[in-house]
């Protein structure tokens, strides 16, 4: 059961955020992965992406179909989703495993082109997106559930958008980036009170940015 504070206490006693709803595949999401600091570009390329074709969905089913997408999309490797052609649109638009919506998958194609410009210039994406981590004192004292709700953006991830947009990346709008900025560790967006917000600020703490 939810309490107040937006917390789930499970079965083992765990405090956690609200939104894994108890499902254990969303719950290995949120206590494994969501929010730890990430440098890797693939898996940063892959995320933000995938924030993309969740545009009017919502991320359990983009998380269930995960593997599918990495299958089409040669494991969101930039460099080989670059090279994509008219064939592999055609390709991807009929696999059934994926969310066959045309204008996402060649804006995944378009945004790889992009992404291989951009390491070209900063050396990484890690590079690039980490530049974007929001000082300290522009985080909110206690991340309470109100404050998570009241701010699916932020100055800085409309920042963020807005200079993406100018480099020629597509879908990635504030809140799309809002939420990769959650989930690759850029923010700690977990709740006060769950078990996860401070194992996040202690990774995040010994990260050693790009």
């Amino acid at each position: 059961m939810m309490e107040n504070d937006g917390i789930i206490t499970g079965e083992d006693g765990q405090g956690r955020c609200f939104w894994h709803g108890g499902l254990d595949d969303y719950r290995r999401y949120h206590d494994e992965e969501w929010g730890r600091p990430v440098k890797d570009d693939f898996r940063l390329f892959e995320k933000i992406c995938l924030e993309g074709f969740q545009s009017g969905l919502s991320w359990l089913t983009i998380l269930r179909k995960r593997e599918n997408f990495r299958a089409a999309f040669a494991g969101f490797d930039f460099d080989k989703i670059a090279r994509f052609n008219e064939d592999d649109v055609g390709r991807l638009v009929a696999d059934p495993g994926i969310i066959r919506h045309r204008g996402k998958i060649v804006s995944t194609i378009n945004n790889a082109r992009r992404a291989v410009e951009m390491r070209d210039e900063f050396g990484s994406l890690a590079y690039y997106f980490w530049r974007f981590e929001p000082p300290a004192g522009d985080r909110p004292e206690v991340m309470d559930l109100a404050t998570l709700l009241a701010n699916p953006t932020t100055p800085t991830s409309v920042r963020l958008s807005k200079d993406l947009k100018k480099r020629g990346w597509t879908f990635v709008g504030p809140t799309t980036v809002y939420a990769f900025m959650q989930a690759m560790g850029l923010v700690n967006d977990h709740l006060a009170g769950c078990f996860c917000q401070p194992e996040v600020d202690r990774l995040r703490a010994e990260f050693k940015r790009p």
